[in-house]
């Protein structure tokens, strides 16, 4: 499988999975993020975070802009600035906006991802500010991919803990 085929399959599935779960948040449920703990986002904030962890990372990867405001070098925050606490993160105002985003950012990531030749997939190299780690472009896009995924699944406990009647099913897109 070619690094295109193979990112846009897990990009769309993932977009699909994220759709299902926020038919399932009610609004009246968006301030609620888990009791113990510390450093938890609430379930607005997490559904703001779906929104634009993809397409974002992806324009990033693909010209060096991370969405910072102007005069801000990414790569000269420190990790507190680059990853800030919970409480300091951006917030739905509502599901209605929320799955409008989602469906921005789905067809943003699609859009950036479909014009991107293989060849610059499997041979660019793609810096990112948090990891220095050299890696390929194609493989950086589905580390985004997967980070999506990750929140996904946050989302899916969130809802599980807050005694939604969710299921192994609404994970994967079952």
């Amino acid at each position: 499988m070619k690094w295109k085929d193979l990112i846009m399959s897990e990009l769309l599935d993932t977009y699909k999975v994220a759709s299902g779960l926020f038919d399932l948040v009610d609004d009246k449920d968006l301030g609620w993020k888990p009791e113990t703990g510390s450093n938890w986002m609430n379930t607005a904030q997490l559904v703001k975070h779906i929104t634009d962890c993809t397409a974002g990372s992806f324009k990033g990867l693909i010209t060096g802009d991370w969405g910072m405001p102007e005069g801000v070098d990414i790569n000269q925050l420190p990790p507190e600035e680059m990853l800030p606490p919970a409480e300091k993160l951006p917030a739905v105002a509502n599901m209605a906006e929320g799955k409008r985003l989602l469906a921005e950012d789905r067809k943003n990531a699609v859009a950036i991802l479909s014009s991107l030749d293989e060849e610059r997939l499997a041979t660019a190299k793609a810096p990112v500010p948090w990891d220095p780690t050299e890696m390929l472009l194609g493989h950086r896009m589905l580390q985004m991919v997967e980070h999506m995924k990750q929140h996904k699944g946050q989302l899916f406990y969130y809802l599980k803990l807050q005694g939604k009647p969710v299921h192994t099913g609404h994970l994967y897109g079952m």
